[in-house]
């Protein structure tokens, strides 16, 4: 039903998993870990921040009857499904879900999202004591694209590193792992792994419509390197028979200043942006997201932040190619209007944000 943590931060993954499996989840909490809570009542109320051990009749009906207009509200957001996410004004915006594996599917399904606009694959490696074949792989992409029938699904490339450790990858022990040897450092200096990988998203691109995009590029030279590999899988797969789809949209990840910087020459050699608000809030506000000492440090809201997004946004469109958000602050209903008129062309985030996001949208200007 919920869960509650005495460590980590509101900006970790274990966090921005639980809002994508829409489970309340209070993390980092000075709760006393003896047994005296052991086996008592406990109401989580993840929009407030607060968990209550052993309530009283007052507090439980209090929190009875906000469950219960909790739920009414979610009823009326059904009432969106199949409407347009578009402006009061006519423009118009997709709006997709972040999913971590094929089990997050009938959510998407379930909330009405226009496609997939983050799976993320790290959990196929995160969830496994060895490396998942090429097979495994690709029947997992296969069902994902397949399920969503004709839908655009982009599947980022695996994302190791950081706060995502894989023990049999046997990575070296780093002082500063948030920017250290992770994501596209780990694909480019183990090609090996990345070109299994590669091999099953192209082999699933028959099967739907797949996009991948590329997580902590800083530069045109690595996505040139990409684009090497990339070509020597589709030639194996060409010498082998195995049917794949040459149009295949290539796409990187926004989420470094350095992109940022360099977005109008990375925007030559792509097809679409997605930004990743949580590592570029991390990288720009140069503050450990990890740390929850820091966490009244960490704006993402800050000018600087959104400064960055704005410059992607313009660099994109300069050059004809569309580009959204897939990090948390995509769903941050405070900011749905700046991003608009930022003219930022996706949103995608947890399916559960997925209606109140379209409701948001459509009440925009």
């Amino acid at each position: 039903l919920s869960f509650v943590t005495v460590h980590g931060s509101v900006n970790s993954h274990t966090a921005i998993l639980a809002r994508t499996m829409s489970i309340p989840a209070l993390i980092g909490t000075d709760i006393p870990l003896t047994d005296a809570i052991d086996g008592k009542l406990g109401i989580v109320d993840g929009r407030n921040g607060c968990i209550y051990v052993d309530p009283d009749e007052d507090t439980l009906s209090k929190m009875q009857q906000l469950k219960q207009e909790e739920q009414e509200k979610k009823e009326l957001l059904q009432t969106l499904k199949g409407r347009e996410n578009i402006t009061i004004d006519g423009k118009k915006i997709m709006l997709y879900a972040n999913i971590g594996n094929s089990k997050d599917l009938a959510a998407v399904l379930q909330n009405d999202a226009g496609g997939i606009g983050l799976f993320r694959s790290e959990f196929l490696y995160l969830e496994r004591e060895t490396f998942p074949t090429e097979e495994e792989q690709f029947q997992i992409y296969r069902t994902v694209a397949e399920t969503m029938a004709g839908k655009p699904v982009i599947i980022r490339t695996l994302d190791i590193g950081a706060d995502k450790k894989c023990d049999y990858f046997e990575m070296e022990p780093e002082e500063n792992p948030a920017m250290g040897c992770r994501a596209i450092r780990i694909c480019l200096t183990r090609p090996e792994i990345f070109k299994t990988q590669l091999r099953a998203l192209y082999r699933a691109s028959a099967y739907g419509q797949i996009a991948i995009m590329f997580p902590m590029i800083i530069s045109v030279k690595e996505v040139k390197q990409i684009k090497v590999i990339i070509e020597e899988v589709k030639e194996e797969l060409r010498e082998a028979q195995i049917p794949f789809r040459e149009d295949v949209e290539l796409g990187i990840m926004i989420e470094t200043p350095a992109a940022v910087m360099m977005s109008r020459e990375l925007a030559k050699e792509v097809d679409f942006f997605s930004v990743g608000t949580n590592d570029l809030t991390q990288y720009t506000l140069a503050i450990d997201r990890q740390n929850q000492k820091l966490d009244a440090f960490y704006d993402p809201h800050h000018p600087a932040v959104l400064a960055m997004i704005r410059m992607a946004a313009e660099n994109a469109h300069a050059e004809g190619k569309w580009i959204g958000i897939c990090g948390e602050l995509g769903a941050d209903l405070e900011l749905t209007e700046e991003f608009l008129s930022m003219g930022l062309d996706e949103l995608s985030v947890s399916p559960a944000m997925v209606l109140p996001l379209r409701k948001k949208i459509r009440e925009s200007k």
